[in-house]
């Protein structure tokens, strides 16, 4: 096994010029969508908050209030859902805000940002 050179690693961009340059479109940003469906629900607390929305709802249908229940287990499982289809999009929102999931999103290897060529 050889030793990865310079040449083999891609440029780190630091988050500000990330930010400057992300709505800009100075950037290729290339997402694996093997890992991010699961970094994206670790980061917005998604099992924890869908389980919350889907507890009340059972309480509620329990109570009496079955349509009021029947809805929010409606929307508990399409939240999951929707952050489960959305989770690329999702996370260039985050990352091109806050600094913390912009590093841990390029260092995990979920987000690698590229500077497109310059066009003559």
């Amino acid at each position: 096994m050889t030793k990865p050179t310079d040449a083999d690693t891609a440029e780190y961009i630091a988050f500000e010029a990330f930010q400057r340059g992300f709505l800009q479109g100075r950037f290729q940003v290339i997402v694996n969508p093997r890992l991010v469906q699961p970094f994206v629900a670790q980061r917005l607390n998604a099992v924890p908050v869908a389980i919350a929305i889907l507890g009340l709802g059972i309480a509620c249908a329990l109570g009496g209030y079955v349509i009021a229940g029947g809805l929010l287990v409606a929307l508990g499982i399409a939240f999951r859902r929707v952050v489960k289809w959305q989770a690329a999009k999702i996370l260039l929102h985050l990352a091109s805000r806050h600094m913390a999931t912009y590093y841990d999103a390029t260092t995990q290897g979920v987000m690698e940002v590229q500077r497109r060529p310059a066009e003559p």
